[in-house]
């Protein structure tokens, strides 16, 4: 019976549901995809689950499929003048990822060896890519026993970075609700909405072209091109997918919340987490007795490194550490981590539906650029760097 992709594909949609169920009793407190990954792993362990449950539903494919439209879609959530004024969350991003790298490099190098710490350092400041060069790099070395390592670092870094960032969130939503309170707020997207008044009358305009079939298929071109662009100039088709949907957006080709106007958000997120899935189905408990101690190091002078970097930073640009440190932490579980955290703070905090999207629309810019800056630019980086150094 498990066999049968719609009973497969239910079953891990019910592990998912009792997180969501989760995450709103607590407010937001337990992020979702915490809850959802520990359960996953849990009844995987115990054998309720078979390993390959995810790939018989299938459902991942969706995933791989909107995975570009998605991240084109992104690029159409910030209006481009807001963009500008987030170079301080591209400074924050990086301090995090700088101080984090070098701390593991240091500690774990010392404790355990190098060839450990160069394991754990991509896949902690990063996401799948960062990974992929890892392990592919590993294999190549014959240094297959430490394919573990960023293995359990990329499953269990979201356990870890997504509750810190969870708890920072909700201090500073809180402190934004109370400057609401007392007339002292000011929207961060402002000034960009008054710009982009003309926008809105042009979309109007055409709004009889904007059916969800043509807008999810202007997605699949940006994400098309994106995957060409990578081809010819080797940069991450993820990064062009983000250019092309904020240029796109600029110049009208887009609408703002692409997806969500194309009908096909929820399901494209859907995909994105039975995508994760794929990858916790070779860890077993053996696995991570084996490597706990070097994990558990890593992760903890990982998340230790980004906190401090990000406060530092926070510091130094002006910005309250309560909003800086999220966007360090971006790094250990990217997107649609910080999406979801923002979308459930602001769901938590806010009052009404006014408040909830002044909340939201204040945080996402931020951690959404942060996320890519760490995830998509600079683990891929530092992973290419390191991997050459063993």
């Amino acid at each position: 019976m498990l066999d049968q992709p719609v009973i497969a594909t239910m079953l891990i949609l019910g592990v998912i549901v009792i997180g969501e169920v989760i995450s709103i009793l607590t407010r937001a407190r337990i992020p979702m995809l915490l809850v959802f990954l520990v359960l996953y792993l849990g009844l995987l362990w115990t054998g309720i689950f078979p390993k390959d449950l995810a790939e018989k539903s299938n459902f991942a494919t969706v995933g791989v499929i909107l995975t570009a439209p998605l991240v084109v879609h992104m690029g159409t959530l910030i209006p481009l003048k807001v963009m500008k004024k987030q170079f301080k969350a591209v400074l924050i991003a990086l301090s995090g990822v700088i101080v984090s790298g070098g701390l593991i490099l240091l500690v774990v190098s010392i404790v355990f060896n190098y060839k450990t710490a160069v394991a754990g350092v991509g896949p902690l400041t990063g996401g799948l890519v960062a990974f992929i060069l890892t392990s592919t790099k590993l294999k190549e070395l014959e240094l297959v026993s430490l394919i573990t390592i960023p293995v359990l670092v990329m499953a269990f870094q979201g356990l870890i970075g997504m509750p810190l960032a969870s708890n920072f969130l909700r201090k500073y939503a809180l402190k934004l609700r109370d400057a609401i309170d007392n007339s002292q707020y000011v929207a961060a997207t402002v000034e960009a909405s008054a710009v982009e008044e003309p926008i809105v009358e042009v979309t109007k305009k055409e709004s009889r072209f904007n059916s969800p079939v043509i807008l999810l298929f202007k997605l699949f071109i940006g994400g098309a091109l994106a995957i060409v662009l990578e081809h010819f100039t080797t940069i991450s088709y993820s990064l062009w997918c983000l250019i092309i949907g904020i240029i796109g957006t600029r110049f009208h080709f887009y609408e703002e919340s692409m997806m969500e106007k194309a009908n096909a958000f929820s399901v494209g997120m859907l995909g994105m987490v039975f995508s994760v899935v794929l990858t916790m189905g070779s860890i077993t408990p053996q696995m991570l007795v084996e490597y706990f101690p070097q994990i558990l190091l890593i992760l903890l002078i990982g998340a230790f490194g980004i906190i401090a970097g990000g406060w530092i930073s926070s510091k130094l640009l002006g910005w309250h550490p309560y909003k800086g440190i999220p966007v360090a932490l971006t790094a250990m579980f990217g997107f649609p981590g910080d999406y979801i955290l923002c979308d459930e703070v602001s769901r938590s905090v806010g009052r009404n539906k006014k408040e909830q999207k002044l909340i939201f629309d204040e945080l996402l810019s931020s951690m959404l650029v942060g996320g890519f800056t760490t995830v998509t630019i600079a683990s891929v980086i530092l992973a290419s760097i390191l991997m050459r150094t063993i």
